[in-house]
């Protein structure tokens, strides 16, 4: 997600104090291009996200679900792509949290309701809401808790809760199986199963349960470039040989490595906490 920044560009400078003409000149001053790039991007995954709702209604939940994954791997390259081109402003972090709420809470949530939460019309509309609203929620907090002074620097490591992505990738788990080699019907009866689970990943994204976080990731040493791209090379084409089965191994290690996160979350917060103490007089 685009992390707010100030402009110098005449996009978010407050316009009270100016005269009318000063005003005219700021609203016709150009805009450079580096500014405009990670806005297009932004745009671009909102519009898979709602693609994504569109195909879901006329039942091409395979395409739906790609629609979805495109619009996560969007959404990790425009706030890269505006701190790489210094074009970060406030307005592009506000477009990124609305199109993140569609493409991460409303999408998925449409996406499975359409498929098998319709088979239980009440319960399954009431865990799509919760879902949105947990990632609206999620969402919300990341913005509040960007500015907030005095924390550690391991902080950085984590998220607070669920990363609203990895939310959307995880909770289309029962869809990844229908559509690969174990065909879960979406029946009355196993319904209640998934609004478990989707009420399941909303709870993680709301809740305050850390995650790990790669936005600390920078240089890579040298000898670790080789298997990163041999990784990512052999991830990307298993994604397009066997998507669905692929996305399923993705979501199970997003909820495998929870326990992991916790666990070095308590160990540096004991050691920070410790640090404290012996530093105190």
């Amino acid at each position: 997600m685009t992390a707010p920044a100030p402009s110098d560009h005449g996009v978010d400078a407050p316009d009270a104090d100016l005269t009318p003409s000063e005003r005219r000149r700021l609203r016709f001053r150009k805009i450079p291009i580096r500014v405009i790039l990670p806005n297009l991007v932004t745009l671009l995954a909102l519009s898979m996200g709602l693609t994504a709702i569109r195909l879901a209604a006329e039942q091409q939940f395979e395409k739906a679900v790609i629609a979805v994954i495109a619009a996560a791997v969007l959404d990790g390259l425009d706030g890269r792509l505006a701190r790489a081109l210094k074009g970060a402003t406030r307005f592009g972090a506000e477009l990124d949290s609305l199109a993140d709420f569609v493409d991460f809470g409303v999408a998925p949530a449409l996406v499975l309701y359409f498929w098998a939460l319709h088979e239980r019309p009440g319960f399954g509309w009431f865990a799509a809401l919760v879902f949105a609203i947990a990632a609206a929620l999620r969402l919300a907090r990341f913005n509040v808790m960007i500015d907030e002074p005095g924390k550690p620097a391991w902080h950085a490591e984590f998220f607070v809760g669920m990363p609203a992505p990895a939310g959307a990738v995880t909770v289309l788990l029962p869809l990844y199986l229908h559509l690969s080699v174990v065909e879960l019907p979406g029946s009355k009866s196993l319904a209640p199963l998934y609004i478990l689970y989707v009420l399941f990943i909303a709870f993680l994204m709301a809740s305050r349960i850390p995650h790990f976080s790669g936005k600390r990731i920078g240089r890579i040493q040298r000898d670790l470039v080789i298997p990163l791209l041999f990784g990512i090379g052999v991830t990307a084409l298993l994604l397009a040989t066997y998507p669905m089965e692929t996305l399923t191994l993705i979501s199970l290690a997003f909820l495998g490595a929870i326990p992991f996160s916790v666990k070095r979350y308590a160990a540096l917060s004991r050691a920070d906490a410790e640090r404290s103490e012996t530093a105190a007089p």
